[in-house]
């Protein structure tokens, strides 16, 4: 991979929302090679997709639930934790799968409308697939930052100093 396609990916990470003339002119290149360029890298799955980063708890509907949940695997000879990982990230409340150092093999992200729906999640589906052998759940409390977004800046102190 070229400079240019990682100064492209940069970019993007940090605004997936920039147009490809700014791209163009951040990284000296004509429109047409930074569109090539980003197809290929779409077509590649170098971009798996574009997303925004929103603060639900400023947006008029109900948040819902969001559990990081520790999950200690027995691997399967030839695949690892592959296919154990396979099998938790389709099903839908799962936002994000992640292979762990430490304690736990496994750390799983999931969303649900409430905390029983959650709970439901991990005692029906989670806990009893095959290679699962222990489950650590953490319900997420407050979000302060989020992909490098911090969610509620921190305010000025408006008091005056008072001295003696």
């Amino acid at each position: 991979m070229g400079e240019k396609e990682i100064e492209v990916l940069e970019i993007l990470e940090r605004n997936g929302r920039i147009d490809i003339q700014t791209i163009a002119k951040m990284v000296d290149l004509s429109v047409e090679e930074v569109q090539k360029l980003i197809q290929s890298l779409e077509e590649k799955n170098v971009i798996l997709g574009y997303s925004a980063v929103i603060n639900w708890s400023k947006a008029p509907i109900a948040e819902g639930v969001t559990a990081m949940i520790d999950v200690k695997v027995a691997p399967k000879r030839g695949v690892g934790f592959d296919e154990v990982a396979e099998r938790i990230y389709r099903f839908p409340e799962v936002k994000a799968v992640y292979l762990m150092s430490g304690a736990y093999d496994l750390s799983v992200q999931i969303e649900g409308k409430t905390m029983t729906e959650v709970a439901s999640f991990v005692s029906d589906k989670l806990s009893t697939l095959d290679s699962v052998l222990s489950t650590t759940t953490h319900f997420l409390l407050k979000k302060y930052k989020h992909d490098g977004i911090i969610f509620e800046p921190t305010k000025k102190d408006k008091r005056i100093v008072v001295s003696p």
